[in-house]
């Protein structure tokens, strides 16, 4: 029973539909949908409905992608606008150039009207000048002489028009010959002054180094110095300001250039309150270098009195009263029992170029030494005998730990000298 009720149903909606509001144009298909017993009408189909949704969806999204293009493209002509901004700028500065260039060419370089600069141009052009003033007067000669032979005579008019115009070729020519010698004079005159003032500049320069080097401060460096002591005097000496500690052991090194053929005399002398003989280095007379420590004596065998720059070192140790000598980086001499068990007393005086007879006085002109020194360094232990060659070949620089050498710290009297000096280039030109 309800089967058949609800084909009826079905075919009441058809023939409904058909007549009153489904009906369709031909070649449309119809779909039937079964439906509720209690609804009102037929349903209307969803497919439109989604249809118009994806078509509403394509038109956003080509949209957005439209307004995008526009942005970008919008940013590209902004770019642009700048760059042809920036080109018109300099475009036209370019041009602001060139009319400035144009302009100073004309009222600089045209100031003789058609003479021209080059000298080789104006003599060729006063040559045809001359050769046009030339031909001139041959011509009106050659016309003279046909019009003697032919009994005609020459017009006064065509004459004295010749005239006038020789005259004026004249007076151009000789305008332009005295324009050309006037630019010779300009330039001799500018070359003059260029080459004053060349030598001008070169003379005070020549002048503020010859200042420099007589001078005898202000070294390249603090150590690039040297003593000069030129006679041999109880008055010329120089003095380190800074005094000795204590010591158990030391290495003193220097550069020394004698200018004495007998006794180098004394290179240096350190004297304290009742020993004024606490470390001493002299050569006096025939005999050989001696090192006096507490008045003890050790005979070193160095050889100094060619004239020539050498280093040397000289190292001791309480300590059984060990010492070496080097000289030019080598050692030549060592033994012992010098001053054995004796501390360097602290608080002396070292002298630069004499042999203290009371601390800081009372010398002997006989003792003096003559000549240059340099690099006079103290240090409070034994130097390696790899350090000392490294001093000596001006590979390795050391300054004393508790004197190195300084300009600041080296005063001179009776008229010992300082000077600028490299070391290791004086010995290479000297040697």
């Amino acid at each position: 029973m309800n089967i058949l009720q609800l084909g009826l149903v079905c075919l009441y909606v058809l023939a409904f539909c058909k007549v009153a509001r489904c009906q369709a144009e031909k070649g449309e298909r119809f779909l039937c949908t079964a439906i509720p017993i209690g609804a009102d009408s037929c349903p209307i189909p969803p497919e439109h409905m989604q249809t118009s949704s994806a078509q509403e969806e394509e038109l956003r999204n080509t949209v957005m992608q439209l307004r995008e293009t526009i942005l970008q493209q919008k940013e590209t002509i902004v770019n642009h606008l700048a760059t042809i901004k920036e080109l018109t700028s300099k475009l036209t500065l370019c041009e602001s150039a060139s009319e400035v260039a144009s302009s100073w060419r004309k009222n600089k370089l045209d100031t003789m009207d058609d003479v021209p600069r080059d000298p080789n141009d104006t003599v060729y052009n006063l040559g045809k000048t001359m050769q046009s003033l030339k031909d001139r007067l041959e011509n009106l000669e050659q016309q003279q002489m046909r019009a003697n032979v032919s009994g005609a005579s020459f017009p006064n008019e065509l004459r004295d028009l010749l005239q006038r115009r020789l005259g004026d070729l004249e007076s151009q020519l000789l305008k332009k010959v005295n324009e050309l010698e006037e630019e010779k004079s300009q330039l001799y005159n500018e070359t003059a002054t260029h080459r004053a003032q060349t030598e001008n500049t070169l003379s005070a320069l020549m002048n503020r180094i010859k200042e420099l080097e007589k001078g005898n401060t202000g070294f390249r460096s603090p150590e690039n110095f040297k003593l000069s002591l030129p006679l041999r005097t109880n008055y010329l000496f120089g003095r380190v300001k800074k005094s000795l500690p204590e010591m158990y052991a030391f290495t003193v090194c220097m550069w020394l250039k004698s200018t004495s053929t007998h006794g180098i005399g004394t290179p240096f002398s350190y004297g304290v309150p009742g020993q004024a003989n606490e470390i001493v280095l002299i050569e006096w007379s025939n005999n050989p270098i001696e090192l006096l420590i507490n008045d003890k004596v050790a005979r070193l065998p160095l050889s100094l009195n060619d004239g020539r720059w050498h280093h040397i070192c000289v190292t001791w140790t309480t300590r059984d009263g060990l010492w070496e000598a080097y000289q030019d980086g080598q050692r030549v001499g060592s033994g012992e029992n010098l001053a054995p068990w004796h501390p360097i007393k602290p608080d002396g005086v070292i002298i630069l170029g004499q042999e203290q007879d009371i601390v800081g006085g009372r010398f002997d002109a006989t003792q003096a030494f003559v000549g240059e020194m340099s690099h006079f360094n103290i240090w409070d232990r034994v130097l390696r005998p790899q350090d000392v060659l490294g001093i000596a070949n001006c590979t390795n620089y050391m300054p004393g730990n508790v004197v190195a050498w300084s300009d600041s710290d080296v005063e001179v009297f009776g008229g010992a000298t300082k000077a600028p000096a490299e070391l290791c280039e004086d010995r290479l030109f000297s040697s």
